[in-house]
């Protein structure tokens, strides 16, 4: 999982120079166009760490979401923390995934800000949706929608979609399965750090819509604490 979070770090760069920044590529690197990020308020760095920090159990969006906090890949930045998300409806777990915050007080130019966000999600799929030629674009699509949706303003986004297929012969022809698999990262764009916290719900928004659950009606509250 390390491996994947430092692939993940950094934004990828475009294969041809020609096209525009935003481009997709089937089941390849997807990145959204990059813009210059307002520069956040300064306040003492650890507590604006600890504001940021504290917004990530907010992953659990949904009562069937099980959050556990993490330690972070502490290489890859001086400050890190994480947790991990299992998404278990009637003793299933339909969808996993882990994200990743990284925060440099100096800033980083790869960046283009002092915080990064890297995420993975592993779903089960439908066979019938496992081959659709278009799932990369639309696994995509599901994440710049779940940040859209919570608010969550960003820049540099990228990342890549994978599909698994396990297809069983013999006396084992039944075992048939697929999955979807995103690695991505993006840095957000962050006046208020409390407000990391729209990022980490965009996070559980996506583990559900991959998942195939609907958002929860609103006013209806989620009880139960992270672990």
């Amino acid at each position: 999982m390390v491996d994947a979070v430092e692939r993940s770090a950094l934004p990828a760069r475009s294969i041809d120079p020609a096209r525009p920044a935003a481009a997709v590529t089937a089941l390849g690197v997807v990145r959204s166009a990059p813009l210059v990020p307002r520069r956040p308020v300064t306040e003492d760095p650890l507590a604006r760490w600890e504001a940021m920090a504290a917004g990530l159990p907010g992953v659990r969006v949904r009562p069937e979401l099980e959050v556990d906090l993490a330690p972070g890949p502490a290489r890859l930045a001086p400050h890190t923390a994480a947790v991990t998300a299992d998404l278990v409806v009637d003793d299933e777990e339909l969808a996993t995934g882990r994200l990743v915050l990284l925060h440099d007080p100096a800033g980083h130019d790869a960046w283009q800000g002092d915080t990064r966000l890297v995420a993975y999600l592993k779903a089960d799929l439908e066979a019938d949706m496992a081959g659709d030629p278009l799932l990369a674009q639309v696994a995509w699509g599901w994440l710049l929608e779940s940040l859209a949706d919570c608010g969550a303003e960003h820049v540099e986004a990228s990342g890549t979609i994978t599909r698994v297929v396990s297809e069983g012969f013999g006396t084992m022809s039944e075992r048939t399965s697929a999955q979807v698999e995103l690695r991505a990262s993006w840095t957000p764009v962050l006046d208020d750090p409390a407000r990391l916290v729209d990022h980490s719900a965009a996070f559980g928004t996506l583990l559900c819509q991959a998942a195939g659950l609907p958002p929860l009606p609103p006013g209806v509250a989620v009880l139960g604490a992270t672990r």
